[in-house]
């Protein structure tokens, strides 16, 4: 028991030594972004965990703004794609391409290739450049006629989505929803913030972000993060979480057994685990304890959960649902 104390008190040490920089990546955000720190949170632990990001809120709320700012902090390619209704899979993943120099086709590789990718607007387009992207997401790789092309790395997707309510907008399949390690949902900001973003907005020079990390400074921090310490009664206070999600009556919830379509997947599970270690590395911890998990319970589960009618008939949300489960579920 001692070595186990001594082995973590020399982890904590060591994520403190390796996590300084979050302040650093905070304050260049904070030059160019007002509030919005669960956001930016989201966004770190996305980076931090090797997972995609869905974002969602209603049109300028600087989501597109935050994303291509946390880009900067990092000396890594970036790049920005705008979905639209008649956008193809090869605007995405690029196509082959008749050279007449060379009497020859040739691969012109299209904007998926960068270690950011901004999916603006991604539920704006069709189905086919979502399972485009899909396989970019989950593969890490693309294939281009019969030609297979590693990603770089990191390679990260940070989806923006309008609301569902809103005019043509096409929903994500659930399967591709599933790839995404965290779904944050944007809100407004309060009228002190709002204050200082016009102020800003109007200003003679709007502020800049300066790049502080190399793509290999995030590499390296992927790897401390997964040696964050998961105690075992951590890792069964998120298996009871997920499984509560599928079978609501075992866990005191019989009355969510109608209201469930179908639970979590294993997926959940794994990211809810990723993202609680890269959030006890946010907080320079070099072990996770039961609020890191609640912290980022919500944006790992709220777009992991089917609802039936009955649910959506008396206006439950997914968020609810996580509410109750995490108030029923005795903490360790």
């Amino acid at each position: 028991m001692a070595d186990i104390s001594i082995q973590i008190k020399e982890l904590n040490e060591k994520i403190e030594r390796e996590s300084a920089f979050i302040e650093r990546i905070n304050q260049e955000i904070r030059k160019v972004i007002v509030g919005q720190k669960h956001l930016i949170d989201g966004l770190l632990i996305g980076l931090l965990s090797d997972g995609h990001v869905l974002l969602e809120g209603v049109p300028g709320l600087a989501k597109t703004l935050a994303v291509n700012t946390l880009a900067h902090t990092v000396n890594a390619a970036f790049n920005r794609i705008q979905f639209t209704p008649d956008l193809l899979p090869a605007d995405l993943i690029g196509t082959m391409i008749y050279s007449q120099k060379n009497e020859e086709f040739q691969v012109k590789k299209g904007p998926v290739f960068a270690n950011f990718v901004l999916a603006d607007e991604i539920n704006r387009s069709p189905a086919k450049v979502q399972s485009a992207l899909l396989e970019a997401m989950q593969e890490k790789q693309v294939t281009i006629g019969s030609n297979t092309f590693e990603l770089p790395r990191p390679f990260m997707v940070l989806a923006t989505q309008n609301p569902i309510e809103q005019e043509g907008t096409y929903p994500l399949p659930e399967a591709q929803v599933d790839r995404f390690l965290l779904k944050l949902v944007i809100t407004y900001p309060s009228k002190e913030e709002e204050k200082q973003i016009m102020r800003e907005n109007t200003a003679h020079e709007f502020p800049a972000a300066n790049a502080i990390l190399s793509t290999d400074d995030i590499l390296r921090s992927r790897e401390t993060v997964k040696e964050v310490y998961l105690d075992e009664k951590i890792e069964q206070y998120i298996l009871d979480i997920v499984f509560a999600t599928r079978f609501p009556a075992d866990y005191h919830m019989p009355s969510y057994t109608n209201m469930i379509q179908y639970g979590a997947s294993p997926r959940a599970s794994i990211n809810l685990a990723k993202a609680s270690k890269a959030y006890a590395f946010i907080k320079h911890r070099g072990f996770v304890i039961p609020e890191d998990v609640r912290a980022v319970c919500h944006d790992v589960l709220r777009h992991r959960i089917g609802l039936t009618y009955e649910a959506e008939a008396e206006n439950m949300t997914t968020e609810d649902i996580v509410t109750e489960i995490l108030n029923n579920i005795e903490v360790p």
